[in-house]
């Protein structure tokens, strides 16, 4: 049968890698986006763009009954823990009552697609030191709005599943990052760095809290992530997806310095300080999968620790 995908926050850092991924590997791809400026994306006989405002039911019934979708993805959110706090309302009517209207939308489909859900480890919160690496069954008490919002999705997905028979998968997403991600720490250094590079900063490096530690996965490997669990993910389970070691944002702020070979003044700013912040995000990963060549040299990628003995899923 023919995959069709819909992808929720196409125009997003990783929703836009993952439309890519999916055309290429031969997938009918609509991509829905909300912000404004986005009209100009490609129309292709396998790639489409839609605008498309999760808070609006009728809008997404309307998309889901034209395209019949076999697969979504749904990554489209509020993704900012900082903005969260700024506006916690805005957060969850986008993150909590869109994803409510997506899946009430699928429930009235005759063939219901799977549902691939972004939740995050925001979800877990601060774990406890002998708790470390995370595993899915650590209790979720999130630190912010933006935390709570994907517990909600996560708990939606899984009442939809359990209710309804919708078949879905949740992905726990940890710290993504690579070409075109903004709003993170790596990509914030390094955007200073040009600038210093350049002549158009002073050499003053502006940073939050640099303590915690944090492992970052590469997005091309996220998306085969999102892949894998759409077609091998086990139906009404959570998964944690991460890379393999942590850093401490100290030593990617002071690796990114060494590489752009300037020197520079580290000052820390109130306004990069969170409330609350996660001494250190890292999950299980135990197990892993070989994939064949999707672009360039195989690649590993870690998923948690139940996966394999779940889906039992080697090289494919």
């Amino acid at each position: 049968m023919k995959k069709i995908a819909m992808v929720t926050g196409a125009e997003g850092f990783i929703g836009s890698h993952l439309v890519r991924f999916l055309q290429a590997k031969g997938w009918k791809v609509l991509g829905t986006y909300y912000s404004q400026g986005s009209e100009s994306y490609p129309k292709l006989p396998i790639l489409q763009f839609a605008r498309c405002d999760l808070r609006n039911g009728r809008r997404i019934a309307h998309l889901l009954a034209e395209h019949k979708p076999t697969h979504i993805f749904h990554l489209a959110a509020q993704s900012l823990p900082s903005l969260s706090w700024e506006d916690p309302v805005w957060t969850f009517e986008s993150n909590i009552m869109g994803s409510l209207n997506l899946f009430e939308a699928v429930r009235q489909m005759k063939r219901q697609p799977v549902v691939v859900s972004a939740c995050s480890s925001a979800e877990y919160g601060n774990v406890p030191v002998s708790a470390i690496p995370v595993k899915e069954e650590q209790p979720l008490k999130p630190l912010h709005p933006y935390g709570i919002s994907k517990v909600c999705l996560d708990l939606l997905a899984r009442e939809y599943f359990l209710d309804y028979g919708i078949p879905t998968v949740n992905i726990r997403l940890f710290n993504t990052t690579g070409p075109g991600k903004t709003s993170d720490a790596p990509s914030d250094f390094v955007r200073q760095l040009v600038r210093i590079k350049k002549g158009l900063q002073s050499p003053v490096i502006e940073v939050g809290n640099l303590q915690p530690r944090r492992a970052f996965l590469d997005v091309s490997d996220t998306v085969r992530g999102f892949y894998l669990a759409a077609m091998k993910g086990k139906r009404g389970e959570s998964y944690n997806l991460c890379a393999t070691r942590t850093y401490r944002i100290q030593e990617v702020l002071q690796t990114a310095i060494r590489l752009a070979g300037v020197k520079a003044e580290i000052r820390p700013v109130a306004r990069l300080m969170r409330p609350s912040d996660e001494k250190i995000i890292f999950g299980k990963k135990e197990e892993f999968f070989m994939f064949k060549k999707l672009s360039g040299d195989p690649k590993r990628l870690f998923l948690s620790s139940k996966t394999l003995s779940r889906t039992k899923i080697g090289i494919f």
